[in-house]
């Protein structure tokens, strides 16, 4: 090969021409060169397929300096064997471990859809994927890891805020809005149409009738999962104790959150109380 048209990857690391040099290929490169470095935080999280706000490479290093290596965050601190796997052929931390270390590091918004995405069986990329931790697990390893920081309580007060059946990222941004908002509506709460199907909206204010839907379909896996969903929606305005159903688009939760929980108000001061009587029910009762 013509070492003048091979393309460089990293340091030390060669590609041949035309090869897409995408982040994950200089990751797989670093680690081969610095077999040191274990995949964390963001980067462990993509590689087991939990949704996040923002995708990043970084690696965890148990000795040596932190900062950037390779062009790349590089974090120091001590991991256990049993902390670290294989993933497509690449070290990376483990679930449970990587969870911890967004909590510990990472703001709320970002450790939160992290761990909501994992307390709950999603399709991710088109994939499937298994429930891979519980919340018990979660808040015992934060309040017994050997590294526990200075973040640790607020790590454990995050994860009073978690919902295993949050169906999405914006979903979950949608729930801390409200929340921090003063707003606190029951959770995928069952209710049952005229005709006696059982359904789930994202949001449900009992009193009030008010159902919360967040649509989208990059946050619902397809384009029919989308229409599925609109479906859904027009469903949800013929239950018993149903008055109002909004909606609102993922692209709104994240980009203009207040609008979101304008309306939300609005509808709320609106609404007359209402009993869902026999035909609807908070979940788990």
């Amino acid at each position: 090969m013509n070492a003048e048209r091979r393309q460089r990857v990293t340091r030390g690391a060669w590609a041949a021409p035309g090869v897409e040099l995408t982040p994950w290929m200089r990751a797989r490169a670093v680690q081969i060169l610095d077999p040191g470095l274990t995949l964390s935080h963001r980067a462990a999280a993509t590689l087991h397929r939990i949704e996040l706000l923002r995708e990043a490479i970084e690696f965890t290093e148990p000795a040596g300096p932190k900062g950037r290596r390779h062009g790349f965050t590089v974090h120091r601190t001590p991991l256990a064997p049993y902390e670290i796997c294989t993933r497509d052929g690449l070290l990376a931390t483990t679930p449970l471990r990587t969870l911890h270390d967004l909590l510990l590091t990472g703001t709320r918004d970002e450790a939160l859809v992290a761990v909501d995405s994992a307390l709950g069986t999603r399709v991710v990329g088109g994939v499937r994927r298994r429930r891979l931790i519980t919340i018990d697990v979660l808040a015992t390893a934060c309040a017994t890891h050997p590294t526990r920081r200075h973040g640790t309580p607020r790590a454990e007060q995050w994860l009073a805020l978690t919902d295993q059946q949050s169906g999405s990222p914006a979903e979950t941004i949608a729930r801390l809005r409200m929340h921090d908002a003063g707003l606190h509506p029951l959770s995928q709460a069952e209710l049952v149409t005229p005709d006696g199907r059982r359904i789930r909206p994202d949001f449900l204010f009992l009193q009030e009738g008010v159902v919360v839907e967040i649509e989208g379909y990059a946050y619902h896996g397809s384009r029919e999962a989308h229409r599925r969903d609109l479906d859904r929606f027009n469903v949800l305005s013929t239950c018993p104790g149903v008055r109002l159903v909004l909606r609102f688009p993922a692209a709104t939760v994240f980009r203009t959150p207040d609008r979101m929980l304008d309306e939300i108000r609005t509808a709320l001061a609106g609404a007359s109380p209402s009993s869902l009587g026999s035909y609807g029910r908070p979940n788990g009762t």
